[in-house]
């Protein structure tokens, strides 16, 4: 079953409030869901690939509530211990490239990270 943006219950605001400086405008009414969803440490989602089929990836990563702290994430592409990839950036970073997953659950499309997200993580494996 796919994820969809009802199934996120927002974080409380003890949880929002210490991430709240590293944010401004609209991301900051987004912060609870982001926040919520980064502490489920994993997420199910597709890569949409122009001109080709999506491909289906499982992104898993330890949770830290501390916005400094660090945070392994660990791609994996179509069940393929081949096509894995990991990523180690600040939490805080972390829950910003949420962001993107967020706004694509709110218009209905299947959970993805941003394009920012996939030039980071593969420049990593330089």
């Amino acid at each position: 079953m796919r994820l969809t943006f009802e199934d996120i219950q927002p974080a409380g605001k003890q949880d929002v409030g210490v991430y709240m400086p590293y944010y401004q405008g609209n991301k900051r009414a987004a912060l609870p869901y982001a926040i919520s969803l980064y502490k489920q440490g994993n997420l199910e989602g597709e890569r949409h690939i122009e001109g080709g089929e999506s491909i289906s990836f499982i992104a898993t990563w330890n949770v830290s509530m501390l916005p400094a702290d660090l945070t392994r994430c660990r791609l994996q592409f179509d069940g393929d211990a081949d096509l894995s990839y990991e990523i180690v950036m600040a939490t805080f970073e972390f829950v910003d490239f949420l962001f993107d997953v967020i706004v694509a659950l709110r218009h209905k499309r299947a959970p993805d990270f941003s394009k920012a997200f996939y030039r980071k993580l593969l420049r990593a494996e330089d």
